[in-house]
């Protein structure tokens, strides 16, 4: 007799960077990831993500829950901090060093730019590949000598090790995307990225190493975050294969813009949850509209 299997419990998850004051579109989409979990009878957690250190800022910190309880989001379980998990990602770049994957990067960003083989991907210039070329007496010698370096991950070897942990070597890696009509398969392509950077010269991580670690170690089964983020997942879900981390499913929201067309961003000035406060907004209200997809005069989605 073949037992039915239990329905998966549902995990979704907002990640905020407290680099500045919640705006309209983050309120957004904090409401769309409770009300997903809700509805199947889930949970969402809330993760902190402060590794940069350039730009994090702790009081942002209380800020983004004081916006968050305002506007009636709630999560459960404590509070994730990736600042709190740098002995994690520590260790799975130790494991992808094992692997042979990583090599570190002496590049700037302007040796990037200047580069005159540097290709196109989906998120700008992809770097050449400078330094997956330097011998590793010269590696050795330039991180002894204390030169900054980033570690980027060797694209071409990963993804033919990825492919072959994930499905045998039998065909391409692929991702769930999901919606209210169901889910589809989609296709991965992380070598159009190039030889991304797993480790900044300034951070513990990148937020591709650091994203795909916590929302494993979380439990996330689905992910819904903005449709800029969309081409990294191809990343992510390499990463997934290399480190043996499950991989949930995905859903890219459109992005809110404003009257102009321009992206809202904490540094441009979109309106933020708490100049809505203080102008007397009611909470309830503001939520409902979010829901229904109306948004403060001059905002609206990208693709609207």
């Amino acid at each position: 007799m073949t037992r039915p299997v239990a329905p998966q419990h549902m995990v979704t998850r907002f990640a905020p960077s407290p680099t500045g004051r919640l705006h309209v579109g983050h309120g957004w989409s904090a409401l769309m990831a409770m009300d997903l979990a809700r509805a199947a009878g889930g949970t969402m957690r809330l993760r902190i993500e402060d590794i940069d250190g350039t730009r994090s800022r702790p009081e942002h910190v209380a800020a983004i829950i004081e916006d968050l309880r305002w506007l009636g989001v709630a999560w459960e379980g404590e509070i994730i901090f990736q600042s709190q998990r740098t002995g994690t990602y520590a260790a799975a770049l130790d494991r992808l060093r094992a692997t042979g994957l990583l090599y570190p990067c002496f590049c700037t960003r302007a040796d990037i730019q200047a580069s005159l083989t540097a290709p196109h991907g989906p998120e700008g210039p992809v770097y050449p590949g400078t330094c997956r070329g330097l011998n590793a007496a010269e590696r050795a010698r330039r991180i002894a000598d204390g030169d900054a370096h980033a570690w980027r991950i060797d694209m071409g070897r990963a993804l033919a090790m990825a492919e072959a942990r994930a499905g045998g070597g039998t065909g391409p890696l692929r991702w769930r995307a999901f919606d209210d009509d169901g889910d589809a398969m989609m296709t991965a392509d992380p070598l159009a990225h190039g030889d991304v950077v797993l480790a900044r010269k300034d951070a513990p991580a990148s937020y591709h190493l650091s994203c795909t670690l916590d929302d494993a170690a979380m439990g996330v089964t689905h992910v819904l975050r903005g449709t800029d983020l969309r081409s990294v997942t191809d990343i992510h879900r390499l990463l997934q294969a290399l480190l043996d981390l499950p991989s949930p499913a995905y859903r890219h929201h459109p992005l809110l813009v404003d009257a102009q067309g321009r992206r809202l961003a904490k540094r441009s000035g979109a309106i933020a949850i708490a100049a809505l406060r203080a102008q007397g907004m009611d909470p309830h209200a503001l939520a409902t509209d979010l829901r229904a997809g109306r948004f403060p005069v001059g905002i609206r989605p990208a693709s609207a």
